[in-house]
């Protein structure tokens, strides 16, 4: 066999895939057969033809390529161990992905390709190097994995502002464990819960606008006894945010150019209407929810900055399961 030596950013690049919350045996295949196909020379494989390939080989070329690319030559077991037994704690694996795990991959020798900008995951991966449970070194250095809980919500808005929401509430998701998936739309969260309930053992906790009651009837009757839904109680998610708050994020990052009160509020519509018809009237660019939540988030300083229902989901996502909660309450 003839090949090529990964370079530092392909190691890096291949660590991180491998690591990140998501199906195992999808992130794997996809990470062998990436170093495969781009570093192999000889046997030559088209991934159409590896497709094909019996999944001990696939390992093998994977390992001979990975390993003989480091320096660090020294290794052990611990960190592929302590992987195999997250990912089949976290998912339900067949025997083709335990095939997979069960890799003699140098991943102690790759460490030092991790430093401490390197992403969440990565640093994670560096602290499975040590003897200390890995539950306590998630909670001192808020490492997220290993990840114990899903929040699947229909956007961008919910992922970025509950975990500011949770921390600024006392429950830091990092330190517990906690995954935001954004589905991208109410019908994607139904597609997207029939695969994750397959595939996961964790609980999943669903938030959904309310106009997502046919979807709920949908999810309702395949929902886990460990899962559980919140419905919003009124509009969409941005409606929870208190209008103060919206005011004054607007107003600190705009402040020399425009202003808003609540005057500049039509009560009979949803603050992202609202806020799109600001926009266009006072000659801003164009209004994103997702740029909009960071600047949320960013302003998020007080206890009158969180709702009644915001307060109220972030103690559900702790504490409740196979419940189907609609909180009435609409301000």
């Amino acid at each position: 066999m003839k090949y090529k030596k990964l370079t530092q950013e392909q190691i890096i690049i291949s660590l991180d895939r491998l690591t990140r919350f998501k199906n195992t045996k999808e992130k794997y295949l996809r990470v062998f057969f990436d170093i495969i196909t781009s570093n192999l020379i000889e046997p030559k494989f088209k991934k159409s033809e590896l497709e094909n390939l019996p999944i001990q080989d696939i390992k093998f070329f994977t390992e001979e390529i990975f390993n003989n690319s480091l320096q660090e030559k020294s290794s052990n077991n611990k960190i592929n161990t302590k992987l195999i037994e997250y990912e089949n704690s976290i998912f339900n694996n067949d025997e083709e992905t335990q095939i997979l795990l069960d890799n003699s991959i140098n991943y102690k020798g790759a460490l030092g390709f991790i430093d401490e900008e390197s992403v969440i995951n990565l640093k994670w991966l560096k602290s499975l190097e040590t003897d200390k449970d890995l539950v306590i070194s998630r909670r001192e250095h808020c490492l997220k994995f290993p990840v114990e809980k899903v929040i699947l919500a229909e956007g961008l808005t919910e992922e970025i502002l509950l975990p500011a929401y949770a921390k600024f509430l006392g429950h830091d998701f990092y330190q517990a464990g906690v995954q935001i998936i954004p589905a991208g739309g109410k019908n994607q969260v139904v597609k997207m819960y029939y695969k994750l309930s397959q595939e996961l053992k964790i609980p999943i906790f669903l938030l959904l606008d309310k106009d997502a009651e046919e979807n709920i009837r949908q999810i309702t009757p395949r929902l886990r006894s460990i899962d559980s839904i919140h419905l919003v109680s009124c509009g969409e998610f941005e409606d929870l945010l208190p209008q103060t708050l919206i005011i004054k994020a607007f107003n600190n990052y705009y402040k020399n150019f425009s202003a808003i009160t609540s005057a500049d509020f039509d009560k009979t519509i949803s603050h992202v209407k609202n806020l799109e018809e600001i926009y266009k009237a006072k000659g801003l660019h164009e209004f994103k929810k997702a740029d909009f939540a960071k600047l949320i988030r960013e302003n998020i300083k007080e206890s009158s900055d969180v709702s009644e229902e915001i307060a109220a989901i972030i103690t559900e996502i702790d504490t409740s399961k196979n419940k189907v909660l609609d909180t009435k309450i609409c301000s």
